[in-house]
C-alpha cells in the first residue's frame, strides 16, 4: 500500500494543490454511479439517483457569477500553521460501483472549507483518501494504515465494507464519521459519529406516510438478501407495532422479472401501501407487477428506486405522488443544493452534481468541520472526540435542513447517531423529486 501526499490550503499568494494521498487500483472498471449511502445500498450495490436525471458534470463559473459565489461561500477565513491530518475512506472503482467522483468532491470541499471556513481550529486541513474497493482485507488495511499515519479524525463515504475499515480505527480510539450504517457495535462506538439516521429510510418514512395517508397495514417488498432484510425482518416490525399500523414482509429474490404472484400477496393481506426496498431494477419489477394486480394503494420506497430506467419503465401515473427517502437533496433549488454546486464550481473540476454520494461526502467534510468549531490547543483524536460531544445542536452543512448534535442523545439506545428523522421527497409525473422535506426530527437534548 503506497501513499503520496500534497500540501493543501492555500498559503499568501499561492495556490497549492490540495492534499490526496491515495491508494488505487491498477484496472479500472466499467463506470457505474452508486447514489444511495446506507450500508444497504452500497451492499446491493444499487446503481441509482434520486436527483435530477442528467448527466451534469458541472461547468466552470462564468467571471460575472464570482459576486453571487461569494455570497454563498461566505466570507475569506483562510487556515494557517501546521495541517491538521484528516483521513477519508472511499470505495475508489471498484468492481461493483465507480466512487471517483468522491476523489474529485474531497480536494474541493478541502479548499473550500481552508479558504472560508478556517479549517479546523484555524488550521489548514490535510486529507489522506485511501480507497476500499469493496474488499474487506484493503478497508481493514486502510483503517489499520490511517492508523499509522497518525490521523486526528476519518471519514467514511458510502460504502459496502464501512465495519472492515471502521474497527481498527474504533479500537485506536480514533473519531470516526459516517453517513450511516446498521452495526449494532458501530452504532454504540463513544467515537464515532453518523450523519443519518439509520432506520429512517428503511422503516420509519413507510410509518410517516402510513401516518399521513390514514393508511392502515402496510406491505414491504424487500429484496431478498442479508443485508436488506436486517430491517425489514428485525428493526421494522416492532417499530410498526409501536404506531398501531399492520406489517407485512414480502421477500422477493433478486432478479425476479414477474413479480405479479408476489404483487398479488399484497392485494391478499389487505395492504393499503407498500414500500420498496431495492435496487432500480428490482423496484421496475415491484411496481409493474403492482399495477398488473390493480393495486390503487400508497407506494413509497427508499431513493435508490428512482433513475433514469425506473423513469422510462415504469408509468407516469405510477410514480407521480410517491413518496421516497432521500440521502442528500440533490436536484431541485435549495440552500443546500446552491452550496454543494458553488463549492464544486468554484474549486472543483468534472464533478458530477446529480450524485448523492458527492453531496455526502460533502455533508462528512463540511459536518466535521462544522461540529469541532471553537476547537483549541493540540488538535489530537482525542481533542476532536470531545469537541464533537459538546458542540450545540446546529444545521448539517449540505443536508436540506437536517441539524445534528453529537452527544449520544439523538437515538439513545444508538448513541453514536447524531440526528433526527431524514429527508423525503414527492415525485412528479416524470419521476422527479420535487422540494425536499425533513420529517420525524425533533430537538435533541441537553
Amino acid at each position: 500500500m503506497s501513499h503520496t501526499r500534497q500540501t493543501t490550503g492555500r498559503g499568501a499568494g499561492t495556490r497549492p494543490l490540495p492534499a490526496i494521498a491515495s491508494m488505487r487500483s491498477s484496472t479500472r472498471p466499467t463506470r457505474l454511479r452508486l447514489a444511495g449511502v446506507t450500508v444497504l445500498a452500497a451492499s446491493l450495490a444499487f446503481v441509482s439517483a434520486c436527483g435530477s436525471g442528467s448527466d451534469d458534470n458541472g461547468s466552470t463559473p462564468a467571471a460575472g457569477d464570482s459576486a453571487a459565489a461569494a455570497d454563498v461561500l461566505g466570507p475569506i477565513d483562510k487556515a494557517t500553521g501546521a495541517p491538521v491530518r484528516i483521513g477519508v475512506i472511499t470505495e475508489g472503482a471498484s468492481p461493483t460501483a465507480d466512487h471517483t467522483n468522491d476523489k474529485r468532491v474531497i480536494p474541493a470541499v478541502v479548499e473550500y472549507l481552508n479558504e472560508h471556513k478556517g479549517g479546523i481550529g484555524g488550521r489548514p486541513i490535510e486529507v489522506t483518501v485511501c480507497e476500499t474497493l469493496s474488499d474487506l482485507s484493503k478497508a481493514a488495511d486502510c483503517g489499520n494504515q490511517l492508523v499509522d499515519d497518525g490521523v486526528s479524525a476519518v471519514l467514511i463515504g458510502t460504502s459496502a465494507v464501512v465495519e472492515a475499515a471502521w474497527k481498527p480505527l474504533n479500537d485506536a480510539k480514533v473519531p470516526v464519521m459516517l453517513y450511516s450504517s446498521g452495526e449494532p457495535a458501530l452504532l454504540a462506538s463513544p467515537t464515532t459519529f453518523v450523519l443519518g439516521n439509520p432506520t429512517f429510510g428503511f422503516v420509519e418514512l413507510a410509518i410517516q406516510v402510513a401516518k399521513d395517508a390514514g393508511n392502515k397495514k402496510v406491505s414491504a417488498i424487500v429484496v431478498d438478501v442479508p443485508a436488506a432484510l436486517h430491517s425489514a425482518q428485525e428493526v421494522a416490525p416492532p417499530l410498526f407495532q409501536r404506531a398501531g399500523i399492520g406489517y407485512e414482509l414480502v421477500r422477493v429474490a433478486p432478479g425476479t422479472a414477474d413479480m405479479t404472484p408476489q404483487m398479488q400477496q399484497v392485494v391478499a393481506n389487505g395492504s393499503d401501501q407498500v414500500f420498496i426496498i431495492g435496487n432500480d431494477a428490482f423496484c421496475i419489477s415491484a411496481m409493474n407487477g403492482l399495477g398488473a394486480v390493480g393495486f390503487t394503494g400508497t407506494i413509497s420506497g427508499i431513493s435508490q428506486c428512482i433513475t433514469d430506467a425506473t423513469r422510462k419503465s415504469v408509468l407516469g401515473d405510477t410514480l407521480k405522488g410517491m413518496v421516497i427517502s432521500a440521502s442528500a437533496p440533490v436536484g431541485p433549488d435549495s440552500p443546500s443544493m446552491r452550496l454543494f454546486t458553488t463549492v464544486a464550481e468554484t474549486y472543483g473540476k468534472d464533478i458530477d452534481l446529480s450524485n448523492q454520494d458527492g453531496m455526502i461526502m460533502f455533508m462528512l467534510l463540511a459536518g466535521l468541520q462544522t461540529a469541532t468549531q471553537g476547537i483549541t490547543g493540540d488538535i489530537t483524536p482525542v481533542a476532536i472526540t470531545s469537541t464533537i460531544k459538546a458542540m450545540k445542536e446546529t444545521e448539517l452543512p449540505g443536508g436540506g435542513g437536517i441539524r445534528f448534535r453529537c452527544n449520544g442523545k439523538a437515538v439513545p439506545d444508538s448513541p453514536a447517531v447524531c440526528v433526527r428523522g431524514g429527508l423525503s421527497t414527492t415525485l412528479d409525473d416524470k419521476g422527479q423529486p420535487a422540494e425536499y422535506k425533513v420529517l420525524g426530527t425533533t430537538p435533541i437534548p441537553n
